[in-house]
């Protein structure tokens, strides 16, 4: 039983990961130890579940089966184990986040240093990305995002006030080319955008007018999935960008980015940190989500 129940975790890192050697990080054990035990559970089923290549690992039709047969089961045995030993223990243990990069409020470290100055035992992993996934699948326990890309049957708690978008450019790039009065004119200038990938469109910029919301899709000239570059480039003088106000506010401060349109950026519902509905939910996140909410109230 013990060698079963040893095999299925292997077999579901392996299946999430898609490669050994990632499945062996996870673990914490070799990529020769990873592929061992799943052989062994393979000859205990009589079938192979995974189909291994020098560049790839794929589930079998057996693996697919098995693969939504045992995770449910497997979470609700991790979560049981977990609320035993929650019940016994303080806050400890190694919290995985995922954040998105234009987080600022939650990012800047005030806040996540003094979470850990307050529950010592507990270690942050945080994974900066904008994909757009299954958190609980991939292996976070929780996430930040904007609330309006977060999954109706995950729970949510803010983390920031409302947040608002707009463009921006240098002085100098003013300077040399005329004011922008209404989005539509974005179109004639030079920009610089954003996407989350190579393989994605870039980002349409969001506006609002009346109370009807459109979206401008702008040509860009340099085109990034980096908000840190962005900046540099419109504070280079290379053209118009467009992000969060909070994100831009001490290039605005210092005087090296001038803000265009902000009156068709009105305001919305800012970032949340969201996780999954659980009977009992880690004492590790319990203490994460109160500090969050403590904080909101100071």
């Amino acid at each position: 039983m013990g060698n079963d129940l040893e095999g299925i975790s292997v077999f579901l890192a392996v299946a999430e990961a898609r490669n050994f050697r990632l499945a062996g990080e996870r673990l914490g054990v070799t990529r020769s130890a990873v592929s061992q035990a799943l052989q062994r559970l393979e000859d205990r089923l009589g079938a192979p579940l995974v189909q291994r290549t020098t560049r790839s690992v794929s589930l079998t039709e057996a693996g697919e089966v098995f693969l939504e047969s045992v995770r449910p089961s497997v979470r609700q045995v991790r979560d049981a184990m977990q609320t035993v030993r929650d019940m016994q223990a303080r806050p400890s243990g190694l919290l995985r986040i995922s954040v998105s990069s234009i987080a600022e409020r939650f990012l800047s470290g005030t806040l996540l240093t003094e979470f850990l100055q307050a529950c010592p035992g507990i270690k942050l992993d945080i994974t900066i990305t904008d994909d757009e996934f299954d958190i609980v699948e991939a292996g976070f326990d929780a996430g930040v995002r904007l609330g309006e890309v977060i999954e109706q049957d995950m729970i949510a708690v803010p983390v920031s006030a409302p947040q608002r978008q707009c463009a921006a450019a240098s002085p100098g790039y003013l300077g040399r080319h005329d004011l922008p009065r209404h989005p539509r004119d974005l179109q004639k200038h030079a920009c610089i955008g954003w996407r989350p990938r190579p393989d994605t469109a870039p980002y349409r910029w969001e506006f609002t007018e009346n109370g009807r919301d459109f979206d401008v899709a702008v040509d860009p000239v340099v085109t990034t999935n980096d908000m840190g570059m962005m900046i540099r480039m419109a504070c280079a003088g290379a053209g118009i960008t467009f992000g969060m106000v909070e994100t831009f506010e001490p290039y605005i401060d210092r005087g090296e980015l001038v803000p265009l349109l902000e009156e068709f950026c009105p305001p919305f519902p800012g970032f949340y940190l969201y996780y999954p509905r659980r009977q009992r939910q880690p004492v590790k996140l319990r203490a994460l989500v109160d500090y969050v909410r403590q904080s909101a109230r100071r």
